[in-house]
């Protein structure tokens, strides 16, 4: 009964620690997911300004709508009349143009939010070419030094938080990995038995890989279950928003830890095996 307690409990402290590993690969993958969707979030917010010709028709103003919103650039576009400009002039600056000038000097336009893949100095200029194609249109303009600080700021602060999860990631393998050894360390000498009385390799190392895979995922539903309600946790009592939960960021939070608990304990089980396997017996006492 002793050993089955003590055999017990090295496995629980091990299932918990891989579970403590993988919590923190869980968050490592929503930290990445949450700063994708932020740059996203950044970059589908800036805007292309197209300003219409006084004269413009409504027929080809409606031409160049409907082709604004069909186009394969197009996040959102808003049409913003001469009325509805004057109105948020006033809003912002407080002045009514008309009271001097005795006539709107505003003119109709649309706010053109590109997709984030083209919201890039490159892109927005083809897409600035392209519209201005249009008969309508006065001009285009957006603000270059702007999207391209905007994006080289963005850029570098992903590579460091991609550079941060990197080094996390092999902290936690390493870690798991210790774990596992140091469990089939207390079992070098049953490994040595077996080896002589002429077990094959993969005979000796099955067990220790079955156990510590079904561990590592067991160990992996404990952290996405923690995960979970962290997330829930921040989402719903804070107000915090860390990325958005759609079936596909989920998906890939659930493959991420469990194929990481299955993948690195079936490493860490197989290395740890075959380094014993070939330690001679003399060597397993100094260790």
């Amino acid at each position: 009964l002793m050993g089955k307690h003590r055999f017990f409990n090295m496995y629980l402290t091990s299932a918990i620690s891989i579970a403590m590993v993988l919590f923190l690969v869980g968050l490592l993958g929503t930290m990445l997911l949450s700063a994708h969707s932020l740059m996203q979030h950044i970059k589908e917010n800036m805007a292309i300004t197209i300003t219409l010709k006084p004269q413009a028709q409504v027929g080809a103003t409606d031409v160049l709508h409907e082709y604004l919103n069909n186009a394969p650039f197009t996040k959102s576009v808003r049409y913003i009349s001469q009325q509805q400009a004057l109105k948020e002039h006033i809003q912002a600056l407080g002045e009514d143009p008309t009271k001097y000038l005795g006539y709107n000097p505003l003119r109709a336009s649309f706010e053109l939010y590109p997709l984030a893949a083209y919201a890039s100095v490159d892109s927005m200029e083809v897409i600035e070419r392209i519209v201005r194609e249009h008969a309508c249109v006065e001009d285009v303009m957006f603000q270059r030094d702007i999207v391209k600080e905007i994006n080289t700021d963005l850029s570098s602060a992903y590579i460091g938080i991609v550079a941060v999860a990197v080094v996390l990631l092999f902290i936690a393998l390493a870690l798991i990995t210790n774990t596992i050894r140091l469990q089939i360390y207390s079992k070098r000498f049953i490994i040595h038995t077996m080896s002589l009385v002429g077990a094959t390799a993969w005979v000796i190392r099955r067990p220790f890989i079955r156990r510590n895979v079904v561990n590592g995922i067991l160990a992996s539903l404990v952290a996405l279950g923690v995960l979970a309600f962290v997330v829930y946790y921040i989402h719903r009592r804070l107000g915090v928003i860390i990325f958005p939960l759609t079936m596909t960021n989920i998906l890939s939070i659930v493959v991420l830890v469990i194929g990481s608990g299955i993948i690195i304990t079936l490493g860490a089980s197989f290395l740890a095996t075959n380094h014993y396997l070939r330690m001679k017996a003399d060597n397993m006492y100094r260790i």
